[in-house]
């Protein structure tokens, strides 16, 4: 079965981690959560969501272990900065030239994940 990265495909991939992230480093519920290096947090996203949707094992052979939740706990994440937080991928996918259905199986990944970061 083909994966959702190979559904997807890398450019796409990228195309919705940099519309993401356009949104998320404006937004003023999360915005100062992500006061960093922009393109690391950008190419630590691609790498992460590359390995998450089933293709290469991109940030374990980088960065390790995923360890998500462990990494985010020095960052204070409330449920409404991790709705934010779907809002914003949910407007980047919808950005992107695809069918709805693939659109929604991605979408769908995602809150499961989000509610796994809220840690206050």
């Amino acid at each position: 079965m083909e994966s959702l990265y190979d559904r997807i495909g890398r450019e796409r991939l990228h195309l919705l981690v940099n519309r993401f992230y356009e949104r998320v480093f404006s937004s003023p519920v999360i915005g100062m959560l992500f006061q960093t290096d922009k393109e690391t947090v950008k190419e630590k996203q691609e790498a992460f969501l590359t390995q998450f949707l089933g293709g290469p094992q991109l940030y374990t052979e980088t960065y390790g272990h995923p360890r998500m939740r462990m990494r985010h706990l020095p960052h204070r994440i409330t449920p409404e900065a991790g709705e934010e937080w779907l809002r914003c991928m949910k407007a980047a996918i919808d950005s992107l030239d695809m069918e709805d259905e693939l659109k929604m199986a991605l979408y769908s990944c995602f809150p499961p994940v989000a509610k796994h970061m809220v840690n206050s």
